[in-house]
């Protein structure tokens, strides 16, 4: 990675830990550290009972997965449910994660588009489905890298439309409305709905690596399968379990966090761009000549934000209201639709 000031490029959540939670988190890495002469918790089942509390929605620690970031996630799910002779359905543009991990284990990826505005309506998941008859099929809610929301009811078309694996990654749920329903309200009699989250965004634990899933017990009993022994060592638990009992000051950042975003939806148009609605941590905007041309210049600045493929567009991380304000004013400073 580039060493800028900026680093706006990869959805980080840029807000430093609370100082009393970072104590609390080295506390308990350093009573961990005190006994890595020994395996961790197989099963780590203290931190399975804790993301269960965190979720809530009546769900129980033998319906909790976690592992290495989310990545990891995908990845056993793609070794349980895919491989050869299997396929997987994607809406691009999406995480780019899911085609190259959908690869690396032999599941055939295919893709369907989006409505306009990056939206999946019902009749089109139904449609997509219904065409390629996948094994298991992704959404993303909130979408990366477009931030735009997915309705319920795309998703409880699906899981009714396919015998297969519904897999919703949540990556950025937490930054979602406190009115935005997630699609953990769907998992009762859904035993083939999987939704994933992480503790690499709202609880600031990226370097950490952790993310995990809410489904079926079978789906857990599934993932042991291929899971590799002892995969989450002791020192990722002990800070799991520490940011965990801190839920309430870690969230506190997520309020902040939105704020930046909406700032970024609100003045992104006053500079000439088009910023598509996001519940996410970050925004994507179109409007620009060249898209690389202003990548450049803003990297020269010391912002580096992400080209994510798409024409005349960029996305940007949502940072403290100093990041955010430093990066949209030297957007401004670039003149109406970007460096040329």
């Amino acid at each position: 990675m580039v060493p800028v000031r900026y680093a706006l490029n990869v959805n980080e959540n840029t807000h430093p830990i609370p100082e009393s939670v970072a104590r609390d988190i080295v506390e308990r890495l350093a009573h961990a550290v005190l006994t890595v002469n020994r395996y961790p918790d197989r099963e780590f089942t203290a931190l399975r009972e804790s993301l269960a509390a965190y979720l809530g929605h009546g769900i129980t620690a033998e319906q909790v997965w976690a592992a290495n970031g989310s990545n990891e996630i995908i990845q056993q799910t793609l070794q349980a449910f895919g491989g050869p002779g299997r396929s997987a359905l994607g809406f691009p543009p999406t995480y780019s994660m899911h085609p190259i991990i959908a690869a690396g284990t032999g599941t055939t990826w295919v893709t369907a588009d989006r409505d306009v505005d990056y939206t999946i309506s019902s009749e089109t998941a139904v449609a997509a489905i219904e065409a390629h008859r996948p094994d298991l099929v992704f959404f993303c809610a909130p979408n990366n890298p477009t931030g735009t929301s997915l309705p319920l009811e795309a998703i409880e078309a699906a899981y009714e439309a396919t015998d297969g694996i519904v897999f919703v990654d949540e990556a950025y749920a937490e930054f979602m409305p406190a009115d935005a329903p997630s699609a953990l309200t769907l998992l009762p009699g859904r035993e083939r709905l999987l939704i994933s989250r992480t503790m690499s965004k709202a609880f600031a634990l990226a370097g950490a690596r952790l993310g995990y899933l809410a489904a079926d017990p079978a789906v857990a009993d599934a993932l042991r399968l291929v899971r590799l022994p002892y995969h989450l060592s002791a020192l990722t638990q002990a800070a799991s379990l520490a940011a965990l009992a801190h839920a309430p000051e870690m969230l506190a950042m997520v309020d902040d966090i939105a704020a930046q975003r909406d700032r970024l939806l609100l003045e992104l148009p006053q500079l000439g761009y088009r910023a598509f609605d996001s519940q996410a941590n970050f925004v994507l905007f179109e409007g620009l000549d060249d898209p690389g041309a202003t990548f450049r210049a803003l990297l020269e600045r010391d912002i580096l934000i992400r080209d994510v493929g798409i024409p005349g567009a960029l996305r940007v991380t949502a940072g403290t209201a100093e990041e955010t304000g430093f990066f949209l004013r030297s957007l401004a400073d670039l003149g109406p639709r970007g460096a040329h």
